[in-house]
């Protein structure tokens, strides 16, 4: 049985812990053995926009740490964060009650492959995702299986992202994604064959002299061909020490 302890109303659970995400003072609730959020949720909310008043969905959404910042960011009227495993589920809930969110985010537990089912087609104006970046065939399974189901492609594939994007997503909709590099290729097929036009495109790298690990990108739902690709962002300037944008747009 769970060992719980109280927060407020909210009730953590064994090996759980409220992490301060440094925005408009809202907090969230993570599992240090489970799966934690990482410099890529942060760095897509940074990335991402949504207007006052427009519909967000985030697919595979883990704990709820995108639709956190991006409440914290936008003025949109309300944003839902679709989970397949129902303990990362769990967790994000009860940080939307933490944080007194309830009006505006909303979690709701299924399988992206069928997020068709859960919602119209064409509802949303601004669909995020941190998806799983690795095939089967690429790096080590972790053998504790909510780990591994964020990170490979054992629930979702690329292609399963992308389609029901299509489907979610309203014509002149935006769609945000960050990937790695080694599979942009795939992505930008992926997007074009499903009429998710690649408009901008930022590479991530660690340091200058290294070589990107992350891309983010944005596509546009029956867009014009014609892609923008940003200046790289880079995260350290030297060993531990963030550099100026870093500090600056994302409080590093």
């Amino acid at each position: 049985m769970d060992r719980a302890q109280e927060s407020g109303a909210v009730v953590l659970k064994d090996r759980e812990r409220i992490d301060d995400l440094q925005r408009n003072g809202y907090r969230i609730i993570q599992h240090p053995g489970k799966f934690c959020f990482g410099m890529d949720a942060v760095l897509l909310s940074g990335f991402a926009t949504a207007r006052k008043g427009e519909l967000v969905l985030d697919l595979c959404s883990g704990t709820g740490i995108i639709p956190l910042l991006m409440e914290a960011k936008t003025e949109a009227a309300r944003l839902t964060g679709l989970e397949i495993q129902e303990e990362s589920a769990d967790m994000a809930r009860r940080s939307v009650l933490l944080n007194g969110l309830e009006e505006k985010i909303h979690i709701v537990t299924g399988d992206i492959r069928e997020a068709d089912r859960y919602f119209s087609s064409a509802s949303f104006d601004v669909i995020t995702c941190n998806p799983p970046y690795m095939t089967g065939q690429h790096g080590l399974t972790n053998p504790e299986a909510s780990k591994a189901i964020a990170r490979h492609e054992i629930l979702c594939t690329l292609e399963d992202v992308v389609s029901q994007t299509a489907r979610l997503l309203r014509v002149g909709g935006h769609f945000y994604l960050v990937h790695r590099p080694f599979r942009l290729a795939e992505i930008i097929t992926a997007l074009v064959r499903h009429r998710l036009e690649p408009k901008r495109m930022r590479l991530v790298h660690p340091y200058l002299d290294k070589e990107p690990n992350m891309v983010l990108i944005e596509a546009v739902r029956g867009g014009k061909s014609r892609m923008t690709v940003e200046k790289p962002l880079v995260i350290f300037s030297g060993q531990g020490v963030y550099t100026e944008e870093m500090r600056e747009k994302y409080g590093f």
